[in-house]
């Protein structure tokens, strides 16, 4: 199985990443920040139209573009080279696609791409296949 879809986001690209936990001195227990839930709800809601009907067991490949939002139309297609971190941003998007049922753990995501670029609206696209079990075609 494969596909591929745009998201948008009508109020920019959620903000908070995964890495964004506060912690209680008081109980000394970590806690999701209200930006990270808010981000995570938006994840949610954009994701929900799109998840599949049964959860991928197969190792999948995962390309998302994630594109920010800019009034100058110089900017559009470029890169974003600043925050926040793919690698921060992108957790919280596969946990939410996980809670949903794309597939059983985000652990079986073995190949992994992810793009930032500016562009005239909010979105995420993207891609996600079902791979065969080994990146060679053969078995061990």
């Amino acid at each position: 199985m494969k596909d591929q879809f745009t998201i948008y986001f009508e109020d920019g690209m959620p903000k908070g990443t995964a890495q964004q936990k506060g912690y209680n001195r008081r109980t000394g227990q970590y806690y999701q920040k209200d930006n990270v839930e808010a981000a995570s709800r938006q994840f949610y809601y954009a994701l929900l139209p799109h998840r599949p009907k049964v959860p991928s067991g197969r190792p999948i490949r995962l390309v998302v573009c994630f594109a920010w939002e800019i009034k100058k139309k110089s900017m559009w297609g470029k890169y974003k080279p600043t925050r926040p971190d793919t690698d921060n941003y992108i957790k919280e998007f596969k946990d939410v696609m996980t809670k949903l049922g794309f597939w059983n753990d985000d652990a079986q995501v073995v190949d992994e791409r992810i793009i930032k670029v500016y562009a005239d609206k909010a979105s995420a696209t993207v891609y996600w296949e079902e791979l065969e079990d080994s990146p060679w075609g053969w078995d061990e």
